[in-house]
């Protein structure tokens, strides 16, 4: 049976993984893309936010849940760094709409990722039968008594 809270928030993981991609590319088109490392970097978050939000939806594993949670924190960090000290040359500010609207995305990523990935390695495993075991139809045990005769 389908846990809908894991799927749910698998859902809410990728959904803030699309948003700060998608604010990454609306912001390089809009003129970052002129800058010679953060524009590449930019393209780059867009393509790989992308990819990894298709992964959580597509692939029910602990794997890409990490993954979202690595790149918003990544990008998170990464975004604080030039607010606070400046990287590769640009320095941000904080209060910008496009700022605010990629940061919330990307805790929301984080907080996301780090729920499923926790749900997923806790899920107990499925119990398989090996494939003899599971064709043939299981009888009770009875205890009878043969009696053979030699002729």
């Amino acid at each position: 049976m389908r846990n809908y809270v894991i799927d749910t928030s698998r859902g809410l993981a990728a959904a803030g993984v699309f948003l700060a991609a998608v604010v990454h590319l609306d912001l390089w088109v809009q003129g970052f893309s002129s800058i010679s490392t953060i524009g590449p970097l930019f393209m780059l978050d867009f393509i790989v936010g992308m990819i990894i939000g298709v992964g959580v939806l597509v692939w029910r594993h602990w794997l890409p849940a990490l993954a979202v949670a690595g790149f918003g924190a990544a990008t998170v960090v990464a975004f604080w760094i030039s607010v606070v000290h400046g990287l590769f040359g640009v320095k941000e500010t904080p209060t910008g709409s496009s700022e605010i609207l990629a940061e919330v995305a990307e805790y929301a990523a984080v907080a996301f990722g780090l729920a499923v990935t926790v749900m997923l390695l806790r899920q107990p495993k499925p119990r398989t039968q090996s494939p003899s075991r599971s064709t043939r139809t299981r009888r009770p045990l009875a205890f009878t008594t043969h009696t053979h005769t030699r002729r």
